[in-house]
């Protein structure tokens, strides 16, 4: 079976900053040249992660809204009196939402749900450059 290997970049803000990529993840799909398959998005850092949601304002209020009462930036954090960084919190939320997606496709199609959309969020404390990993199974 196939297997198409791309990426792609985002400059991000940090600070749970969010980014709408299912128009990227799609026309990296469709640039693999497989019609039906999987398709992974993989987040090489210890900070961001992926996830869907319907990305309206509102939806994306509620959920830095809700992160900020569950892990708050400003509780104390091992990893910050170890590392003097500042983004333990960044670490706790990357890992509660994990680093990789995967989405399956058919006749070139992401098989998404009419409201879900695909994101990446930056939780670090600072801007960043990312590079994310795109794997494309199938035939």
């Amino acid at each position: 079976m196939p297997v198409r290997t791309l990426s792609i970049h985002l400059e991000t803000r940090g600070d749970a900053d969010i980014h709408e990529i299912t128009d990227r993840v799609a026309t990296a799909m469709i640039q693999s040249e497989l019609n039906n398959g999987i398709v992974t998005v993989f987040t090489p850092s210890a900070t961001s992660a992926l996830t869907t949601i319907e990305y309206e304002s509102g939806c994306l209020s509620d959920l830095r809204r809700l992160l900020d009462e569950i892990i708050p930036p400003n509780r104390p954090y091992q990893h910050n009196a170890r590392w003097g960084d500042g983004n333990g919190h960044a670490h706790i939320r990357a890992a509660l939402f994990g680093p990789s997606l995967t989405i399956p496709f058919l006749e070139r199609r992401l098989v998404l749900g009419t409201w879900q959309q695909i994101i990446f969020i930056d939780f670090d404390n600072r801007p960043r450059r990312r590079e994310l990993v795109v794997q494309v199974v199938g035939d």
